[in-house]
């Protein structure tokens, strides 16, 4: 099965990545995944840093002639505001020494993990708390888990994302938002992200698109932030990944964790999730069809998963990212040595991280759905898995 660890701080010499259980023989190569890590830096409202982290991942080991071996693959990506010249990071974030001359981070942020790690690990200094909760992470967490993505995609399993809702402006309906993605669907789940890509805010539509800008335009002036709702769409699963068997087993349940694990996240939805249930049964549950040889469903208001398990259909996810919590125009909060009540500081921020958050979101579940595949036609190899792979449709 296949796991990915990474290690790191936002300003330290570099970030790390060790994937384990990626069977031999899957092509792959450095441009494959530079090309996610350069989509998740692209994105309107986006801040400062992303204007000179040009993110690279080094594979340093688990491939010999383009294909990997079997063995662990670790990747590492250094942090360029750490080498820059002028930099003050190697002292801030020196791994040893007693730390005398560096100012200590004493001022909690709302929103942000500084509070709770400070009172998880007793430091007397927020700063390792901000260095490893930030959401730099997820550059090397996109480029360990695009690795699943390219195993997917050599058995014709695609993943793609786009936004439907930013702040107060987005689509009206499930309906409306199926009108939109049907068409690219029938030609795989990379059409959509390679659609949606062409949107600074990477919504399909052009009018919200440019609904969606002028509100990040309106929170930027008032000093504020925004978040919203994204959809990932994956075309090409066969049914039967998963399980009803145990609440451990269920897809569905896998899947949730893996975009609630990832920063500032805060919903999921399968499917019609919450909308299911205002509705009555009749316009919930999708009738099933026997057609050309298989079944299907006339609707996929399930999204794909049925009793924790793939149907076939076209899995849908639907995850709500929070509004950054690191705003110009500043909240109250306390000083944690002080104990006296202050204005919080701002540090460099997006106004709304959604549209690159989009990417990180389509690659964290593509290690679930590989490990799915390969506890149901796993192999050391992928000529292996080849052999064995045949997704019944009856």
């Amino acid at each position: 099965m296949i796991r990915y660890l990474t290690a790191g701080e936002s300003h330290g010499p570099e970030i790390t990545g060790i994937v384990e259980g990626v069977p031999a023989g899957l092509p792959l190569n450095e441009d494959s995944i530079a090309h996610h890590l350069e989509r998740r830096q692209k994105g309107y409202g986006r801040g400062g840093r992303m204007a000179f982290e040009k993110d690279h991942a080094e594979i340093t080991s688990g491939l010999r002639f383009g294909k990997t071996i079997g063995s662990p693959l670790a990747m590492r990506m250094p942090n360029r505001a750490y080498e820059k010249d002028d930099s003050n990071w190697p002292k801030v974030m020196a791994r040893e020494g007693d730390g005398k001359g560096v100012e200590p981070v004493t001022l909690s942020r709302p929103g942000h993990a500084d509070l709770v790690g400070v009172q998880k690990y007793r430091f007397d200094d927020i700063r390792p708390v901000i260095e490893r909760s930030s959401a730099r992470e997820t550059a090397m967490r996109v480029a360990c888990c695009t690795v699943a993505r390219l195993f997917l995609k050599h058995f014709g399993i695609e993943i793609g994302a786009h936004v439907i809702r930013i702040g107060a402006v987005g689509y009206q309906s499930w309906d409306q938002v199926r009108s939109i993605t049907e068409s690219f669907i029938e030609t795989g789940a990379e059409s959509i992200y390679r659609n949606a890509d062409e949107s600074d805010v990477r919504c399909l539509d052009k009018e919200l698109s440019g609904q969606m800008r002028e509100e990040i335009k309106i929170k930027r002036k008032e000093g504020s932030s925004l978040g919203g709702v994204y959809e990932i769409i994956v075309t090409g699963l066969p049914p039967g990944l998963g399980s009803y068997v145990h609440w451990d087993r269920k897809l569905d349940g896998q899947l949730a964790q893996a975009i609630m694990g990832t920063q500032a996240m805060k919903g999921v939805e399968i499917g019609l999730g919450f909308e299911a249930a205002a509705r009555p049964g009749h316009n919930v549950h999708d009738e099933i069809t026997y057609e050309k040889g298989r079944f299907e469903r006339r609707t996929n208001r399930a999204g794909g998963i049925e009793g924790g398990t793939s149907t076939g259909m076209p899995l849908i996810i639907r995850g709500a990212m929070k509004p950054i919590p690191t705003m110009i125009k500043p909240l109250k909060t306390v000083d944690f040595v002080s104990k006296e009540q202050q204005d919080t500081r701002y540090e460099r921020s997006d106004v709304c991280a959604l549209p690159r958050a989009v990417v990180v979101a389509e690659s964290v579940i593509a290690p679930v759905l590989a490990n799915a595949l390969l506890e149901k036609y796993g192999g050391d190899s992928i000529e292996e898995i080849a052999e064995r792979y045949n997704p019944v449709q009856s």
